[in-house]
């Protein structure tokens, strides 16, 4: 299913005259995306599990990026950062931007500084402003610019009509919503047999279960040669990441989401923001040498940051 989904995506850009950046940040980016939303949801809702939610929004952005390690290494032609397009700077940027925010409202609930409406914490409508600002700054970016790979594959796909292609997305994006509604309730069951903390498990585990999407489309949209898109539909993601903080926060009503749960995620949205700023440099400095195991040292920075994170959640998480 989540092959159809990147299939789609690649008719959808070619039908309907969309740059493959735009449809992996927007579209690509909302259906593998949709499990953060169920499992967060269901987190807050069900299981009344928000370190669970939160780990698992904040917890996927560190994951989203550790995935461009994995694309850094089956990317056969020169390296990963030096083929992109520069346009991934921007989403990259607003991106760390939103995560950053996040972790410093975090700060603030914990310190009890940050105000609420009822039960919603203010951050909430920013995140959805700037969410929808970032959207249109890079549609208009995206406009300005030429997409090489849909002049290249304009016609890849002439049996399949614009209203398959839907149909095919929409059916992919429904089977992934699926597996996520469970999820929390087998994820609290973990840190309770194994005397793991719920930061921890919400933060490795369930951000790796739900952003296995990612991963199948990422990699499916590099087979078909969209680099751009596979690339967009990780940025875009970890924009989609942090409204779901906002949506948890909206159904979780016994106070303010990130006011309920450890400090602790703070560090995974530095992280984030860090491995973001590393991937920007990566767009910009275009390094054209491998270092090691087949990666250069900007995939190799983005790896330790994610192990580094890994071991503190692990230890400090609860």
């Amino acid at each position: 299913m989540r092959v159809i989904t990147s299939r789609a995506m690649a008719i959808l850009l070619q039908k309907n005259g969309m740059s493959a950046s735009w449809v992996g940040l927007v579209l690509l980016a909302t259906a593998t995306s949709l499990p953060e939303l169920v499992t967060g949801i269901s987190s807050v809702t069900l299981v009344d599990a928000p370190n669970i939610a939160v780990g698992n929004a904040l917890g996927s952005t560190v994951f989203n990026l550790a995935i461009l390690v994995m694309l850094d290494a089956l990317y056969k032609r020169e390296t990963l950062y030096s083929s992109a397009a520069q346009g991934h700077i921007l989403s990259a940027a607003l991106g760390a931007l939103l995560i950053a925010f996040s972790g410093f409202s975090l700060l603030l609930d914990a310190a009890g500084m940050s105000p609420v409406l009822g039960h919603v914490g203010l951050y909430t409508p920013f995140f959805v402003l700037v969410y929808f600002i970032s959207v249109r700054a890079v549609h208009r970016y995206e406009k300005r610019m030429l997409d090489e790979y849909s002049e290249a594959s304009a016609e890849r796909y002439p049996q399949i009509t614009l209203q398959k292609a839907i149909a095919g997305f929409s059916i992919a994006a429904g089977a992934v919503i699926a597996a996520g509604i469970w999820l929390p309730f087998i994820a609290k069951d973990i840190a309770e047999l194994m005397g793991w903390g719920q930061s921890f498990v919400g933060t490795l585990l369930v951000a790796a279960v739900t952003s296995a999407p990612e991963i199948v489309v990422t990699v499916s949209a590099l087979r078909i040669g969209a680099l751009d898109m596979a690339i967009a539909n990780i940025l875009g993601s970890n924009l989609f990441n942090i409204i779901y903080l906002a949506v948890d926060d909206l159904f979780y009503t016994k106070g303010s989401l990130l006011a309920s749960v450890n400090s602790a995620h703070a560090i995974t949205a530095l992280t984030s923001v860090m491995m973001s700023a590393l991937v920007i440099v990566g767009f910009i400095f275009r390094p054209q040498q491998r270092a090691i195991l087949k990666l250069t040292w900007i995939s190799l920075g983005l790896f330790i940051l994610y192990i580094l994170n890994a071991w503190i959640q692990f230890q400090y998480g609860q």
